[in-house]
């Protein structure tokens, strides 16, 4: 049976179009994907993200637990401060993209995806060993909204919290909105300014309509998982079980810029992270843009010059372009280069593409530079 967000009677009298993800009953669309993928870049949306889970870390031991299932150094972390990471297997390879929050001493946030909130738990369980250290899965107990566009930071304004008081790029606070508690972190998977929200399921619903009691005037509207799709594509934000898995690495994936390289703890993975940052991959992630009139979707095959080279993992429409894009793996790793000419087999029928860079569309962060 799916499970269903507090919200779910406010979708449906929304007019949403609900669909299966990751085990819930969500929405996909309100007025329409394209409609809502031009809000968020324009003005604002919201969406209900109650489905990601949240497991609380603490204890004597929590930092170096953490250094231990992570690439990322997690003792640079200032308080109140979060890094995007990879959960990895012993191998390398990715079982989840997380955030990691470093909320008080010895005690941190984990933010993991829906489809993956059972398997992550049972995963860092497993690997907690000798460390004095608790892990607590409150996902059931915690509702999570994501507001994003240019205009978020002035609906946060008008729902109490002043812009000096908002947190910054990739930190978290917890203060009150409506003088209900909450955790408010400015970040997002759209590639626009932003907010992520967290609050209790109990206060969710009150919640929810007080921000958009405020937004309306800026243009606010509830977004769909349909339009997060697009908007996350465009700013080439993967989509784990589609961009990443656990056959992937951060290496392959193009996630070097996230790992830290000079690192001294040991954590799991670290010699094939090691390895592929010493000889080279087999294998790396590209961004495409089609020259032919075709959409790339995922599992489609990639090929060049008659041969097949590697597999689609996200594409569709861009919205903001008027384009279709897409991402994925290829094995011909030295050939394939910016400009190059590529094709991907769609119903039986070659159509060409050509390599660009990552991300589509340029991310509008504010307060820090873009890291994403």
């Amino acid at each position: 049976m799916l499970q269903k967000t507090v919200l779910y009677d406010i979708h449906k009298k929304l007019g949403a179009k609900m669909v299966e993800f990751g085990g819930w009953e969500m929405p996909l669309q309100y007025s329409g994907i394209i409609d809502e993928h031009k809000t968020v870049r324009n003005t604002a949306g919201m969406f209900d993200v109650s489905h990601m889970g949240q497991f609380f870390v603490f204890g004597i031991d929590a930092l170096s637990f953490l250094q231990k299932i992570v690439p990322q150094d997690i003792s640079v972390l200032k308080k109140n401060h979060a890094v995007y990471c990879q959960l990895t297997n012993n191998n390398a390879g990715i079982i989840d993209d997380i955030i990691v929050y470093y909320l008080d001493k010895n005690s941190y946030l984990i933010v993991v995806n829906a489809a993956n909130i059972e398997k992550d738990y049972k995963w860092i369980v497993q690997n907690i060993s000798q460390y004095d250290v608790e892990i607590k899965n409150k996902s059931q107990e915690y509702s999570m909204f994501a507001l994003q566009g240019p205009e978020a930071h002035k609906i946060i304004q008008n729902c109490g919290i002043s812009e000096a008081d908002q947190p910054e790029f990739f930190t978290i606070k917890e203060t009150q909105i409506n003088n209900i508690p909450v955790f408010l972190s400015r970040t997002g998977y759209t590639g626009e300014d932003g907010f992520e929200i967290i609050t209790k399921n109990e206060n969710a619903i009150n919640l929810w309509n007080f921000i958009f009691e405020n937004g309306i005037k800026y243009g606010l509207k509830p977004i769909g998982l349909g339009a997060r799709d697009t908007l996350r594509l465009e700013a080439a934000l993967m989509l784990y079980g589609n961009d990443l898995n656990e056959a992937t690495t951060p290496v392959e994936a193009g996630l070097k810029w996230s790992l830290a390289l000079d690192k001294k703890s040991d954590y799991n993975g670290k010699d094939a992270i090691l390895k592929q940052l010493q000889n080279g991959i087999s294998k790396k992630l590209i961004g495409f843009e089609m020259t032919e009139k075709a959409i790339a979707r995922h599992e489609y095959d990639i090929y060049q010059n008659q041969q097949k080279i590697g597999i689609v993992t996200s594409g569709g429409y861009s919205p903001t372009l008027d384009k279709n894009i897409g991402m994925g793996y290829v094995y011909t790793v030295q050939e394939i280069k910016t400009d190059s000419i590529i094709e991907i087999m769609i119903r039986n029928k070659l159509y060409k593409a050509k390599v660009v860079k990552r991300p589509f569309v340029k991310k509008k962060y504010r307060n820090k530079i873009d890291t994403l």
